[in-house]
Protein backbone atom coordinates (compact mmCIF):
# COMPACT_ATOMS: atom_id res chain seq x y z
CA UNK A 1 0.00 0.00 0.00
CA UNK A 2 1.27 3.45 -0.87
CA UNK A 3 2.67 5.38 2.05
CA UNK A 4 0.46 8.36 1.22
CA UNK A 5 -2.55 6.45 2.48
CA UNK A 6 -1.30 6.27 6.06
CA UNK A 7 -3.05 9.45 7.19
CA UNK A 8 -6.29 8.26 5.65
CA UNK A 9 -6.11 4.96 7.47
CA UNK A 10 -5.51 6.82 10.71
CA UNK A 11 -8.53 8.99 9.92
CA UNK A 12 -10.77 5.99 9.39
CA UNK A 13 -9.39 3.66 12.01
CA UNK A 14 -9.48 5.81 15.13
CA UNK A 15 -11.90 7.95 17.06
CA UNK A 16 -9.18 9.69 19.05
CA UNK A 17 -9.44 13.43 18.63
CA UNK A 18 -13.17 13.37 17.94
CA UNK A 19 -13.70 15.79 20.81
CA UNK A 20 -14.41 19.35 19.77
CA UNK A 21 -16.08 22.01 21.88
CA UNK A 22 -19.68 22.74 21.01
CA UNK A 23 -21.21 26.19 20.92
CA UNK A 24 -23.80 26.68 23.65
CA UNK A 25 -27.41 26.96 22.56
CA UNK A 26 -29.74 27.83 25.43
CA UNK A 27 -32.84 26.64 23.53
CA UNK A 28 -31.69 23.27 22.24
CA UNK A 29 -28.02 22.69 23.05
CA UNK A 30 -26.08 20.18 20.97
CA UNK A 31 -23.18 18.47 22.63
CA UNK A 32 -21.21 15.32 22.19
CA UNK A 33 -23.19 12.15 22.75
CA UNK A 34 -21.67 10.18 25.60
CA UNK A 35 -23.84 7.08 25.50
CA UNK A 36 -24.44 5.25 22.23
CA UNK A 37 -27.83 3.55 21.99
CA UNK A 38 -28.45 1.03 19.22
CA UNK A 39 -32.01 -0.12 19.83
CA UNK A 40 -33.13 -3.67 18.98
CA UNK A 41 -32.27 -3.98 15.28
CA UNK A 42 -28.65 -5.25 15.44
CA UNK A 43 -29.66 -7.89 17.97
CA UNK A 44 -32.64 -8.89 15.83
CA UNK A 45 -30.29 -9.39 12.87
CA UNK A 46 -27.91 -11.53 14.96
CA UNK A 47 -30.79 -13.65 16.26
CA UNK A 48 -31.82 -14.37 12.65
CA UNK A 49 -28.35 -15.67 11.70
CA UNK A 50 -27.56 -19.32 11.13
CA UNK A 51 -25.45 -20.88 13.85
CA UNK A 52 -21.73 -20.56 13.26
CA UNK A 53 -18.55 -18.81 14.39
CA UNK A 54 -19.65 -15.34 13.28
CA UNK A 55 -22.94 -15.55 15.14
CA UNK A 56 -21.09 -16.79 18.23
CA UNK A 57 -18.71 -13.84 18.04
CA UNK A 58 -21.52 -11.33 17.61
CA UNK A 59 -23.57 -12.84 20.42
CA UNK A 60 -20.57 -12.43 22.71
CA UNK A 61 -20.61 -8.67 22.02
CA UNK A 62 -24.23 -8.03 22.95
CA UNK A 63 -23.41 -6.67 26.42
CA UNK A 64 -20.54 -4.41 25.38
CA UNK A 65 -20.75 -0.67 25.82
CA UNK A 66 -21.26 0.53 22.27
CA UNK A 67 -18.79 3.10 20.90
CA UNK A 68 -18.93 5.57 18.00
CA UNK A 69 -16.88 4.45 15.02
CA UNK A 70 -15.51 6.40 12.08
CA UNK A 71 -16.00 3.17 10.08
CA UNK A 72 -19.75 3.62 10.61
CA UNK A 73 -20.69 6.37 8.13
CA UNK A 74 -24.18 7.83 8.38
CA UNK A 75 -25.72 7.69 4.90
CA UNK A 76 -28.13 10.58 4.26
CA UNK A 77 -27.72 11.43 7.93
CA UNK A 78 -27.45 7.90 9.26
CA UNK A 79 -31.09 7.04 9.97
CA UNK A 80 -33.24 7.34 6.80
CA UNK A 81 -34.56 3.84 7.39
CA UNK A 82 -36.96 5.61 9.78
CA UNK A 83 -36.20 9.36 9.68
CA UNK A 84 -36.45 11.79 6.74
CA UNK A 85 -33.11 11.76 4.95
CA UNK A 86 -30.70 14.66 5.40
CA UNK A 87 -32.91 16.10 8.10
CA UNK A 88 -31.48 17.36 11.36
CA UNK A 89 -33.38 14.55 13.05
CA UNK A 90 -31.77 11.87 10.87
CA UNK A 91 -28.30 13.22 11.64
CA UNK A 92 -28.95 13.27 15.38
CA UNK A 93 -30.36 9.74 15.27
CA UNK A 94 -27.35 8.55 13.28
CA UNK A 95 -25.01 10.15 15.80
CA UNK A 96 -26.88 8.57 18.72
CA UNK A 97 -26.45 5.21 16.99
CA UNK A 98 -22.69 5.68 16.83
CA UNK A 99 -21.98 6.99 13.35
CA UNK A 100 -18.56 8.59 13.69
CA UNK A 101 -18.85 10.23 10.27
CA UNK A 102 -21.97 11.99 8.96
CA UNK A 103 -22.86 12.72 5.35
CA UNK A 104 -24.37 15.81 3.77
CA UNK A 105 -25.16 15.44 0.07
CA UNK A 106 -24.67 18.95 -1.24
CA UNK A 107 -26.81 20.75 -3.82
CA UNK A 108 -27.17 24.46 -4.62
CA UNK A 109 -30.16 26.81 -4.43
CA UNK A 110 -31.33 29.51 -6.82
CA UNK A 111 -29.33 32.08 -4.87
CA UNK A 112 -26.21 29.85 -4.93
CA UNK A 113 -26.28 28.64 -1.35
CA UNK A 114 -25.50 25.03 -0.46
CA UNK A 115 -28.01 22.69 1.19
CA UNK A 116 -28.18 19.01 2.15
CA UNK A 117 -30.23 17.03 -0.35
CA UNK A 118 -29.62 13.63 -1.94
CA UNK A 119 -30.37 14.98 -5.40
CA UNK A 120 -30.62 18.49 -6.73
CA UNK A 121 -34.09 17.63 -8.02
CA UNK A 122 -35.74 15.50 -5.35
CA UNK A 123 -37.70 18.07 -3.36
CA UNK A 124 -41.00 16.70 -4.68
CA UNK A 125 -40.32 13.28 -3.12
CA UNK A 126 -38.36 14.26 0.02
CA UNK A 127 -40.17 17.43 1.17
CA UNK A 128 -43.68 18.86 1.24
CA UNK A 129 -42.99 21.42 -1.50
CA UNK A 130 -45.86 20.35 -3.77
CA UNK A 131 -48.35 21.20 -1.00
CA UNK A 132 -47.04 24.77 -0.70
CA UNK A 133 -48.68 26.57 -3.64
CA UNK A 134 -46.28 29.50 -3.89
CA UNK A 135 -43.27 27.14 -3.97
CA UNK A 136 -44.87 24.40 -6.06
CA UNK A 137 -45.48 27.03 -8.74
CA UNK A 138 -41.72 27.67 -8.91
CA UNK A 139 -40.84 24.02 -9.54
CA UNK A 140 -39.30 22.99 -12.84
CA UNK A 141 -42.48 20.97 -13.24
CA UNK A 142 -45.18 21.73 -10.68
CA UNK A 143 -47.35 18.89 -9.39
CA UNK A 144 -49.60 17.21 -11.95
CA UNK A 145 -52.32 14.87 -10.69
CA UNK A 146 -52.82 11.40 -12.11
CA UNK A 147 -55.26 11.59 -15.02
CA UNK A 148 -56.08 9.91 -18.32
CA UNK A 149 -53.90 6.91 -17.55
CA UNK A 150 -50.86 9.02 -16.74
CA UNK A 151 -49.27 8.90 -13.26
CA UNK A 152 -48.99 11.86 -10.94
CA UNK A 153 -45.70 13.70 -11.37
CA UNK A 154 -43.60 16.68 -10.33
CA UNK A 155 -39.99 17.85 -10.60
CA UNK A 156 -38.80 20.28 -7.96
CA UNK A 157 -35.14 21.27 -7.64
CA UNK A 158 -33.15 23.13 -5.02
CA UNK A 159 -32.12 25.49 -7.82
CA UNK A 160 -35.79 26.45 -8.34
CA UNK A 161 -35.98 28.22 -4.97
CA UNK A 162 -33.87 30.39 -2.65
CA UNK A 163 -32.26 29.25 0.56
CA UNK A 164 -34.84 31.16 2.59
CA UNK A 165 -37.63 29.35 0.74
CA UNK A 166 -35.88 25.99 1.15
CA UNK A 167 -35.67 26.53 4.90
CA UNK A 168 -39.48 26.76 5.13
CA UNK A 169 -39.93 23.19 3.86
CA UNK A 170 -40.56 20.06 5.90
CA UNK A 171 -38.40 17.02 5.18
CA UNK A 172 -40.31 13.76 4.74
CA UNK A 173 -39.55 10.14 3.96
CA UNK A 174 -38.47 9.69 0.34
CA UNK A 175 -41.37 8.48 -1.79
CA UNK A 176 -44.46 9.49 -3.74
CA UNK A 177 -47.89 8.16 -4.69
CA UNK A 178 -48.12 7.86 -8.46
CA UNK A 179 -51.91 7.49 -8.35
CA UNK A 180 -52.47 10.71 -6.42
CA UNK A 181 -55.09 13.13 -7.67
CA UNK A 182 -54.08 15.90 -5.22
CA UNK A 183 -50.82 17.20 -3.79
CA UNK A 184 -51.43 15.94 -0.26
CA UNK A 185 -51.90 12.36 -1.45
CA UNK A 186 -48.81 12.63 -3.66
CA UNK A 187 -46.69 12.81 -0.50
CA UNK A 188 -47.89 9.36 0.62
CA UNK A 189 -45.38 6.93 -0.83
CA UNK A 190 -43.29 5.61 2.06
CA UNK A 191 -42.40 1.91 1.58
CA UNK A 192 -44.19 -0.35 4.06
CA UNK A 193 -40.90 -1.47 5.66
CA UNK A 194 -39.99 2.11 6.59
CA UNK A 195 -42.11 4.38 8.76
CA UNK A 196 -43.66 7.84 8.92
CA UNK A 197 -43.60 7.83 12.71
CA UNK A 198 -40.76 10.40 12.83
CA UNK A 199 -41.62 12.24 9.62
CA UNK A 200 -44.20 14.83 10.65
CA UNK A 201 -42.01 17.79 9.70
CA UNK A 202 -38.32 16.98 9.49
CA UNK A 203 -35.92 19.92 9.67
CA UNK A 204 -34.10 20.58 6.40
CA UNK A 205 -30.48 21.68 6.66
CA UNK A 206 -28.20 24.22 5.03
CA UNK A 207 -24.67 22.89 4.44
CA UNK A 208 -23.18 25.34 6.92
CA UNK A 209 -25.70 24.19 9.55
CA UNK A 210 -24.70 20.59 8.95
CA UNK A 211 -21.04 21.49 9.42
CA UNK A 212 -21.85 23.24 12.70
CA UNK A 213 -23.93 20.29 13.91
CA UNK A 214 -21.23 17.74 13.12
CA UNK A 215 -18.62 19.94 14.81
CA UNK A 216 -20.78 20.31 17.91
CA UNK A 217 -21.20 16.52 18.04
CA UNK A 218 -17.43 16.08 17.72
CA UNK A 219 -17.78 13.83 14.65
CA UNK A 220 -16.29 13.82 11.15
CA UNK A 221 -17.62 15.02 7.83
CA UNK A 222 -18.34 13.36 4.49
CA UNK A 223 -20.03 15.79 2.08
CA UNK A 224 -20.96 14.64 -1.41
CA UNK A 225 -21.02 17.14 -4.28
CA UNK A 226 -24.17 16.19 -6.16
CA UNK A 227 -24.02 16.21 -9.93
CA UNK A 228 -25.82 19.30 -11.28
CA UNK A 229 -29.15 18.52 -12.92
CA UNK A 230 -29.41 21.90 -14.59
CA UNK A 231 -27.23 23.31 -17.38
CA UNK A 232 -23.92 24.68 -16.15
CA UNK A 233 -22.77 27.41 -15.84
CA UNK A 234 -25.97 28.00 -13.86
CA UNK A 235 -27.44 31.46 -14.48
CA UNK A 236 -24.65 31.88 -17.02
CA UNK A 237 -21.93 32.41 -14.41
CA UNK A 238 -21.89 29.70 -11.73
CA UNK A 239 -19.56 26.97 -13.00
CA UNK A 240 -19.14 23.44 -11.74
CA UNK A 241 -15.65 24.37 -10.56
CA UNK A 242 -17.07 27.23 -8.50
CA UNK A 243 -19.61 24.83 -7.02
CA UNK A 244 -16.91 22.27 -6.15
CA UNK A 245 -14.72 24.93 -4.57
CA UNK A 246 -17.62 26.41 -2.60
CA UNK A 247 -18.15 23.05 -0.87
CA UNK A 248 -14.51 22.96 0.25
CA UNK A 249 -14.49 26.65 1.18
CA UNK A 250 -17.39 26.12 3.58
CA UNK A 251 -15.18 23.81 5.66
CA UNK A 252 -12.30 26.26 5.56
CA UNK A 253 -14.57 29.09 6.73
CA UNK A 254 -15.74 26.91 9.62
CA UNK A 255 -12.15 26.12 10.58
CA UNK A 256 -12.51 22.38 9.92
CA UNK A 257 -9.14 20.80 9.01
CA UNK A 258 -8.93 18.84 5.78
CA UNK A 259 -7.88 15.76 7.75
CA UNK A 260 -11.43 15.51 9.12
CA UNK A 261 -13.30 15.81 5.81
CA UNK A 262 -13.92 13.01 3.31
CA UNK A 263 -15.41 14.82 0.31
CA UNK A 264 -17.25 12.62 -2.18
CA UNK A 265 -18.04 12.82 -5.88
CA UNK A 266 -19.26 10.54 -8.66
CA UNK A 267 -17.48 12.76 -11.19
CA UNK A 268 -13.86 11.91 -11.94
CA UNK A 269 -13.12 15.43 -13.17
CA UNK A 270 -14.23 16.85 -9.81
CA UNK A 271 -11.95 14.43 -7.98
CA UNK A 272 -9.06 15.57 -10.20
CA UNK A 273 -9.96 19.22 -9.58
CA UNK A 274 -9.80 18.75 -5.81
CA UNK A 275 -6.55 16.79 -6.09
CA UNK A 276 -4.91 19.49 -8.17
CA UNK A 277 -6.24 22.74 -6.72
CA UNK A 278 -6.92 21.76 -3.11
CA UNK A 279 -4.67 18.76 -2.45
CA UNK A 280 -5.10 18.77 1.32
CA UNK A 281 -8.79 18.02 0.83
CA UNK A 282 -8.21 16.18 -2.44
CA UNK A 283 -6.10 13.46 -0.84
CA UNK A 284 -9.13 12.30 1.14
CA UNK A 285 -11.57 12.49 -1.76
CA UNK A 286 -13.91 9.52 -2.15
CA UNK A 287 -14.46 8.71 -5.83
CA UNK A 288 -17.89 7.12 -5.94
CA UNK A 289 -18.21 4.54 -8.69
CA UNK A 290 -21.34 3.25 -10.39
CA UNK A 291 -19.76 2.77 -13.82
CA UNK A 292 -20.11 -1.03 -13.78
CA UNK A 293 -23.83 -1.47 -13.22
CA UNK A 294 -24.32 -3.90 -16.11
CA UNK A 295 -22.49 -7.10 -17.07
CA UNK A 296 -21.27 -5.26 -20.17
CA UNK A 297 -19.72 -2.38 -18.21
CA UNK A 298 -18.44 -4.17 -15.08
CA UNK A 299 -15.07 -5.19 -16.56
CA UNK A 300 -14.56 -1.60 -17.68
CA UNK A 301 -15.13 -0.42 -14.11
CA UNK A 302 -12.45 -2.83 -12.91
CA UNK A 303 -10.05 -1.61 -15.62
CA UNK A 304 -10.65 2.04 -14.68
CA UNK A 305 -9.22 1.44 -11.22
CA UNK A 306 -5.70 1.52 -12.65
CA UNK A 307 -6.21 5.01 -14.05
CA UNK A 308 -7.70 6.26 -10.79
CA UNK A 309 -4.74 4.98 -8.77
CA UNK A 310 -2.22 6.48 -11.18
CA UNK A 311 -4.00 9.85 -10.99
CA UNK A 312 -3.62 9.95 -7.21
CA UNK A 313 -7.12 8.89 -6.14
CA UNK A 314 -6.83 7.13 -2.78
CA UNK A 315 -10.38 6.00 -2.06
CA UNK A 316 -12.93 4.36 -4.34
CA UNK A 317 -16.48 3.73 -3.26
CA UNK A 318 -18.59 1.32 -5.30
CA UNK A 319 -21.98 -0.09 -4.24
CA UNK A 320 -22.00 -3.19 -2.06
CA UNK A 321 -22.46 -5.72 -4.83
CA UNK A 322 -19.45 -4.62 -6.91
CA UNK A 323 -17.22 -5.99 -4.15
CA UNK A 324 -18.64 -9.48 -3.69
CA UNK A 325 -19.87 -12.45 -5.67
CA UNK A 326 -21.32 -15.88 -5.07
CA UNK A 327 -19.02 -18.90 -5.09
CA UNK A 328 -20.26 -22.36 -4.09
CA UNK A 329 -23.01 -20.86 -1.99
CA UNK A 330 -20.72 -18.43 -0.14
CA UNK A 331 -20.06 -14.68 -0.38
CA UNK A 332 -16.50 -14.02 -1.58
CA UNK A 333 -14.53 -10.95 -2.78
CA UNK A 334 -15.04 -9.95 -6.40
CA UNK A 335 -12.42 -9.15 -9.01
CA UNK A 336 -13.19 -5.45 -8.50
CA UNK A 337 -12.31 -5.81 -4.81
CA UNK A 338 -9.16 -7.79 -5.57
CA UNK A 339 -7.94 -5.31 -8.19
CA UNK A 340 -8.53 -2.31 -5.93
CA UNK A 341 -6.52 -4.00 -3.21
CA UNK A 342 -3.69 -4.83 -5.65
CA UNK A 343 -3.49 -1.15 -6.59
CA UNK A 344 -3.36 0.00 -2.97
CA UNK A 345 -6.72 1.75 -3.21
CA UNK A 346 -8.79 2.10 -0.07
CA UNK A 347 -12.41 1.00 -0.40
CA UNK A 348 -15.56 2.43 1.14
CA UNK A 349 -18.95 1.00 0.17
CA UNK A 350 -22.63 1.95 0.10
CA UNK A 351 -25.36 1.56 1.21
CA UNK A 352 -26.17 -0.97 3.88
CA UNK A 353 -29.78 -0.98 5.10
CA UNK A 354 -30.96 0.87 1.99
CA UNK A 355 -32.84 -2.26 0.93
CA UNK A 356 -35.98 -3.83 2.35
CA UNK A 357 -36.19 -7.19 4.18
CA UNK A 358 -33.70 -9.60 2.62
CA UNK A 359 -36.29 -12.29 1.98
CA UNK A 360 -37.85 -9.85 -0.48
CA UNK A 361 -34.43 -9.09 -1.93
CA UNK A 362 -33.94 -12.81 -2.54
CA UNK A 363 -37.34 -13.17 -4.17
CA UNK A 364 -37.46 -9.99 -6.22
CA UNK A 365 -33.90 -8.73 -6.58
CA UNK A 366 -32.42 -5.45 -5.39
CA UNK A 367 -29.71 -3.16 -6.74
CA UNK A 368 -27.42 -3.48 -3.73
CA UNK A 369 -27.51 -7.28 -3.76
CA UNK A 370 -27.35 -7.85 -7.52
CA UNK A 371 -24.37 -10.21 -7.44
CA UNK A 372 -25.45 -12.29 -4.42
CA UNK A 373 -29.25 -12.20 -4.34
CA UNK A 374 -29.48 -15.94 -4.96
CA UNK A 375 -27.66 -16.75 -1.71
CA UNK A 376 -29.06 -13.98 0.47
CA UNK A 377 -32.30 -15.47 1.74
CA UNK A 378 -33.17 -13.53 4.89
CA UNK A 379 -32.19 -10.78 7.32
CA UNK A 380 -29.79 -13.12 9.12
CA UNK A 381 -27.49 -12.95 6.09
CA UNK A 382 -26.80 -9.24 6.45
CA UNK A 383 -23.92 -9.58 8.90
CA UNK A 384 -22.42 -12.36 6.77
CA UNK A 385 -22.09 -9.77 4.01
CA UNK A 386 -20.69 -7.13 6.37
CA UNK A 387 -18.14 -9.62 7.70
CA UNK A 388 -16.85 -10.50 4.23
CA UNK A 389 -16.66 -6.85 3.27
CA UNK A 390 -14.56 -6.01 6.32
CA UNK A 391 -12.41 -9.11 6.84
CA UNK A 392 -11.87 -10.25 3.26
CA UNK A 393 -12.44 -7.19 1.06
CA UNK A 394 -10.96 -4.81 3.64
CA UNK A 395 -13.40 -1.92 3.37
CA UNK A 396 -12.25 1.03 5.48
CA UNK A 397 -15.72 2.49 5.88
CA UNK A 398 -19.36 1.63 5.24
CA UNK A 399 -22.29 3.92 4.55
CA UNK A 400 -25.49 2.76 6.20
CA UNK A 401 -29.08 3.97 6.35
CA UNK A 402 -29.28 2.67 9.94
CA UNK A 403 -26.04 3.42 11.74
CA UNK A 404 -26.75 1.05 14.63
CA UNK A 405 -26.15 -1.93 12.33
CA UNK A 406 -22.62 -0.89 11.38
CA UNK A 407 -21.80 0.48 14.82
CA UNK A 408 -22.60 -2.84 16.50
CA UNK A 409 -20.26 -4.72 14.16
CA UNK A 410 -17.56 -2.06 14.54
CA UNK A 411 -17.71 -2.17 18.34
CA UNK A 412 -17.64 -5.97 18.35
CA UNK A 413 -14.52 -6.18 16.18
CA UNK A 414 -12.91 -2.90 17.32
CA UNK A 415 -13.17 -1.24 13.92
CA UNK A 416 -12.62 2.52 13.96
CA UNK A 417 -13.25 2.75 17.71
CA UNK A 418 -10.86 3.72 20.48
Amino acid sequence: MRSSTSSLIAFLAATGGLSYPSQPNPINPIRQIKQIQLGPRPYFLVDKMSDGPLKTDLLSCQDLDMKPSTWSIGHRGGAPLQFPEHSRESNLAGARMGAGTLECDVAFTKDLELVCRHSQCDLHTTTNIVTVPELNSKCTQPFRPAADGKPASANCCTSDITLAEFKTLCAKMDGFNASATNAEDYLKGTPSWRTDLYAKCGTVMEHSEHIALVEALGLRHSPELKQPMVPMPFQGEYTKEMYAQQLIDNYKKAGVPASRVLAQTFEYDVALYWLKLDPDFGRNTILLDESGDTPETYDGAVANLTEYAEAGVQIVAPPLYYLVESQNGSIVPSKYAKRAKELGLNIITWSLERSGPLAGVHANGDYFYTSIKDIVTGDGDLYELVDVLYKQVGVVGMFSDWSATTTFYATCFRVGVQ
